[in-house]
């Protein structure tokens, strides 16, 4: 269990097997790795299975791939463990991850956590009574640069404020998949107000030169003799 949920009582399935579709795809994965080194396709299997069974591994899921990959069990629950990516209790239809690392936090990451409780009903690392959304901080998403930002599921929304937030909580409530990315319109990481196809602005050379006095030449001075 992730420390980012708050505990709860749920039942882990007694078995696990991949789906037939599934099962080719994890074949494919393993076959990717040399002889020997097939352990090493423990993360993407782990997310293959976690994406089968509605966003979370159960311990049996664990268990059918540490057999495929011939390695102890406990191997795999580290890796589980390690990574909080892999989410093992159930979770809403949609995992609300909001980043509140400092830039993030300097830009409003708070006022939009404090956006989806209100919306939601729910109070960090809770899921809705309805099973569509569970709400969760985490640390750096790698958006900084259009901080504050969430990741739902597969995707990111950046550049939000508690309006916005609202807004893409609403289109998912609704079964409206929200666009991803900048929720301002900024073109991926542009300067804020940046349109694109928009020239820079050039400033004009000024056409006046300025004058100068030229300096008057020092006059040579004249050679004489002198008289004896």
């Amino acid at each position: 269990m992730s420390g980012m949920f708050k505990e709860m009582k749920f039942k882990q399935p007694k078995s696990f097997e991949f789906t037939k579709e599934n099962l080719e795809i994890a074949k494919k994965i393993i076959a990717k790795y040399p002889k020997g080194k097939q352990q090493s396709a423990v993360m993407p299997l782990l997310d293959l299975a976690q994406r089968q069974n509605e966003n979370w591994i159960p311990t049996a899921a664990m268990d059918c791939i540490a057999n495929m990959l011939e390695m102890p069990f406990i191997k795999v629950y580290e890796v589980a463990s390690f990574y909080t990516m892999y989410n093992k209790q159930p979770v809403g239809k949609h995992l609300i991850q909001v980043c509140r690392t400092t830039p993030c936090w300097l830009r409003g990451s708070d006022e939009v956590t404090s956006a989806c409780k209100n919306r939601l009903g729910i109070d960090v690392g809770e899921t809705t009574d309805d099973k569509k959304f569970t709400l969760v901080e985490v640390e750096c998403l790698g958006a900084c640069v259009n901080a504050p930002m969430v990741q739902i599921n597969d995707d990111y929304y950046e550049d939000l404020n508690a309006e916005s937030m609202t807004k893409v909580i609403d289109d998912l409530s609704r079964g409206i998949q929200p666009k991803s990315g900048s929720q301002t319109g900024r073109q991926a990481s542009a300067p804020t107000g940046w349109v694109r196809g928009a020239k820079p602005a050039i400033k004009a050379e000024s056409k006046t030169k300025t004058k100068t006095t030229a300096k008057p030449k020092a006059s040579p001075k004249k050679s004489g003799s002198k008289k004896g």
